[in-house]
């Protein structure tokens, strides 16, 4: 799953979660609800538990909740949560690569935009909540 929609599938379940709240919903209830297919909806609900943004209960009442309210779960955190690469990444084999040489200029050219770049993204995240993406949603 490409990182976008990663993101895109975490904030949707968490958009119904927030719509569901107070009531523990079912994974299969979200699974129904944002179209995903279950395996990689577990997956992802098992990242956001783990980094505290998601809540899972066990038993006949139990599945999943909002751990913060919306207002406090900002994009960025979101971000760091379901994805172990950055957006912008870029896969170099120094060793094929001749010291000073226009390959290797180009890799590291590369690396330092995509660097800056990916600075410049998860701070713009940073600035974003989940709850003024549901405020935005629901004026459109």
């Amino acid at each position: 799953m490409s990182a976008s929609t990663k993101l895109s599938t975490s904030v949707k379940a968490l958009c119904y979660l927030q719509q569901e709240h107070p009531k523990a919903v079912s994974s299969f209830e979200l699974e129904e609800a944002i179209g995903i297919n279950s395996s990689k909806l577990r997956r992802i609900l098992s990242l956001l538990v783990k980094n505290g943004i998601v809540e899972s209960n066990a038993g006949m009442s139990g599945g999943f909740k909002l751990k913060k309210l919306p207002s406090e779960i900002h994009l960025q955190e979101i971000y760091c949560a379901i994805e172990d690469r950055k957006a912008f990444h870029l896969d170099v084999r120094r060793n094929a690569i001749k010291k000073n040489s226009l390959p290797e200029k180009l890799n590291s050219y590369f690396l330092d935009l995509f660097s800056e770049v990916q600075v410049t993204i998860e701070d713009k995240m940073k600035n974003i909540t989940l709850q003024s993406i549901i405020n935005k949603i629901k004026s459109n």
